[in-house]
């Protein structure tokens, strides 16, 4: 059961770019998948959220209305689009997932995965700089 993140890099404020979760060993049926992003010295951001099974999203207030979670269960990847990047969204960002079971809200799930999740990924470096 692995996680595996990408899409990271250096872009220019303003610009846009795509993370990707991928998953090897299991699927997201059913899962809540969420994106933390985490800056050294300050605390872990729950960034976004979605639960597989009826495709609730969230998003935390830093980057609602110019971000988008996704899923596309035919690859096992989470898509985190991330529009009109600020320098402030500079950090490693993480994927996690873990199953709940039915019923659980986004919000519910994006604050259950700090600390309750099945996986978590490497990290991806995403820095916002001109």
């Amino acid at each position: 059961v692995q996680l595996v993140e990408s899409g990271g890099g250096l872009v220019q404020p303003g610009g846009s770019l795509r993370l990707s979760c991928t998953a090897s060993g299991f699927t997201f049926e059913d899962y809540a998948i969420g994106w933390f992003r985490q800056v050294p010295g300050k605390e872990r951001e729950g960034v976004s959220c979605i639960v597989e099974s009826d495709g609730d999203t969230y998003y935390a207030g830093s980057v609602r209305g110019r971000s988008t979670i996704s899923v596309d269960n035919a690859k096992k990847t989470v898509y985190l689009q991330i529009d009109n990047l600020k320098p402030e969204d500079t950090a490693v960002y993480f994927c996690a997932a873990a199953y709940y079971g039915p019923g659980i809200t986004p919000d519910q799930a994006m604050l259950a995965l700090h600390t309750q999740f099945d996986s978590w990924g490497q990290g991806t470096q995403v820095t916002v700089s001109s």
